[in-house]
C-alpha cells in the first residue's frame, strides 16, 4: 500500500467513527437527560524530509523547511457536552430536572456482584419496594439514587411525596409534611474524565483516577447550591441542525478520501498500461 492510499484509508476509518458518534447523537435526540458527544480529530505520526541539499538555495524562502508527510488523521477524543437542555414539565412528583450545567445525580450500580458509583442527568425516578417493608428511590432499572446517608429509604405509609428545589425529600404523613431525605448532587468539574457506560450513565475510569484525584474530577454540591425542579425532566441537548451540518461535512470528507484512493488506482492502471 502506497503512502497516498494509506493516508486516505486510515482517515476514512476514523471518519466512519465520527459518523457513528453523530448517529448516536441523532438517535438519542428524544432521550431525557442525554448529553451530546463531540468528536475531535488529531494528526497521526508525521515525518519531515529534507529535500534541499544546498543551504544557499534556502535564501528568501517563506515556506516551512523540508517536506512534511503524514499518515492521516485519527479521532482524538470524544467529549461530553454538559450544556443545559430544555426543561419539559411532566407534573410527576418523582421527575426531577437539574437546573445547573455539570450537576449530576449519584447512583449506586451493582454489576456482576461489583458495586460502582455512577452519575446521570436523567431524573425520572421511582419508589421500589424493598424486603424490609420500606421503599427505595431508584431509577427505572432499579439502581439506588444516593442521598446523604446512602440509598434513600422511606416508609411506605405516606400521603404524598415531593422534592424541594434544594433536593430535600418531603413526605406527608397524617397531614404533616417532614423532610425524610436529601438528594446527593455532584458537579463534574472535569467532564472529559467521564466515561459513558450506557443507559445514560457515566463513571470514572481507572485511567481518569490515575491522572487526577477524585476531588479534582467530581465535587460534592452543598445543599445551598443545589437547584432542581420537581415535576419536570431535562430534554436532550442535541442540536439537530448542528448534527446535520457535521454529518454533511463528514460525508464530504469521506467521499474526498475515497476519491483519492480511486484516482490513485486509476493512475496505477495507466502506468501498468504503458509500453
Amino acid at each position: 500500500m502506497t503512502r497516498m492510499t494509506m493516508q486516505a484509508a486510515v482517515t476514512m476509518g476514523q471518519l466512519q467513527k465520527r459518523l457513528d458518534v453523530i448517529g448516536h447523537n441523532v438517535a438519542n435526540i428524544n432521550t431525557n437527560g442525554y448529553k451530546t458527544r463531540e468528536s475531535n480529530f488529531s494528526s497521526l505520526l508525521s515525518q519531515q524530509l529534507n529535500i534541499e541539499d544546498d543551504p544557499t538555495n534556502e535564501a528568501g524562502r517563506l515556506t516551512p523547511e523540508g517536506l512534511r508527510m503524514g499518515t492521516g488523521a485519527m479521532l482524538g477524543h470524544t467529549n461530553i457536552n454538559l450544556d443545559q437542555g430544555s426543561i419539559q414539565t411532566t407534573n410527576r412528583g418523582l421527575d426531577i430536572a437539574l437546573l445547573e450545567p455539570n450537576h449530576m445525580f449519584q447512583l449506586n450500580v451493582t454489576e456482576n456482584g461489583i458495586e460502582e458509583t455512577r452519575y446521570t442527568r436523567s431524573g425520572n425516578f421511582y419508589l421500589q419496594p424493598m424486603e424490609n417493608d420500606q421503599v427505595m428511590l431508584s431509577t427505572s432499572d432499579g439502581h439506588p439514587v444516593m442521598g446523604e446517608d446512602g440509598p434513600i429509604m422511606l416508609d411506605p405509609n405516606m400521603e404524598s411525596i415531593q422534592v424541594s428545589s434544594n433536593g430535600e425529600i418531603l413526605v406527608t404523613r397524617g397531614g404533616e409534611q417532614q423532610v425524610e431525605g436529601q438528594l446527593t448532587i455532584v458537579e463534574a468539574t472535569r467532564p472529559r474524565m467521564l466515561e459513558a457506560t450506557g443507559d445514560n450513565m457515566f463513571r470514572l475510569s481507572e485511567a481518569s483516577l490515575a491522572t487526577y484525584p477524585l476531588a479534582d474530577i467530581i465535587d460534592a454540591v452543598g445543599a445551598g447550591e443545589i437547584n432542581v425542579q420537581a415535576g419536570a425532566l431535562e430534554a436532550s441537548n442535541v442540536d439537530m441542525a448542528k448534527q446535520m451540518t457535521e454529518l454533511t461535512q463528514t460525508q464530504r470528507a469521506y467521499q474526498f478520501n475515497g476519491r483519492t484512493v480511486s484516482m490513485h488506482d486509476q493512475m496505477k492502471g495507466l502506468i501498468n498500461q504503458l509500453r
